[in-house]
């Protein structure tokens, strides 16, 4: 495991750990992600106040990142040769999966400097080559693609939708969080089920992820 990886997420959580592990919703990859078998009885105060002011979210493979890694490593043409930024990277599973799929080029894009650190060892964990980006504004230039999932979380993050079809030929999203996005551009694809893993047991209604295309 990368030391960077080990000293992020002890910064977190003190007993914190990362393991190898193949997210049920896309077991063809595999990641560093949060080990739960350390987490023998309940949080201390001062654990749950640090996990709460510094999430380390990029240590969790989300259910909407699952499934858009699994519906692009279904559809390889999605990618194939393509210029891919995958924003909002979080553990890097969307654009690594873009990288297996025979994307020409991939930028995972995420503000936590963490998140990028994951989605580097992520991708050579598959042995792929990802590039990161850790701002929007400094993304690079002529994009085919841009993916991302579960960013709307955040309704601030709503007029990125638009931003995207301005910045790339296609866009592709996956999110739980919206039940209908009612979006200019942008076309339901499917609806998969899917949890978050390691699992948080979160409300079904989150483990329902949408597929949208623009």
């Amino acid at each position: 495991m990368p030391e960077s990886l080990r000293q992020a997420i002890q910064r977190t959580l003190s007993r914190g750990r990362l393991a190898v592990t193949r997210p049920g919703g896309c077991p063809a990859l595999a990641l560093y992600l949060f080990d739960p078998t350390v987490l023998e009885g309940p949080l201390s105060h001062e654990e749950a106040q640090a996990v709460v002011a510094e999430p380390a979210y990029w240590s969790f493979c989300w259910a909407s990142g699952q499934v858009l890694a699994q519906w692009i490593l279904d559809h390889p043409e999605l990618v194939r040769g393509k210029r891919v930024l995958d924003f909002g990277s979080g553990s890097g599973v969307v654009a690594v999966a873009a990288a297996l799929a025979g994307a020409a080029e991939v930028y995972a894009c995420d503000l936590d400097p963490d998140a990028l650190a994951a989605a580097r060892a992520n991708a050579g964990l598959n042995g792929v080559p990802v590039l990161t980006c850790d701002a929007w504004e400094d993304r690079p230039g002529e994009l085919d693609l841009i993916t991302a999932a579960d960013v709307l979380y955040d309704r601030d993050n709503r007029p990125f939708l638009q931003a995207f079809r301005a910045a790339a030929t296609e866009v592709l999203m996956a999110d739980s969080r919206v039940r209908d996005l009612n979006e200019p551009g942008y076309n339901l694809q499917a609806t998969v089920e899917a949890r978050t893993w390691p699992d948080l047991n979160e409300f079904e209604e989150f483990n329902r992820v949408r597929i949208f295309r623009a």
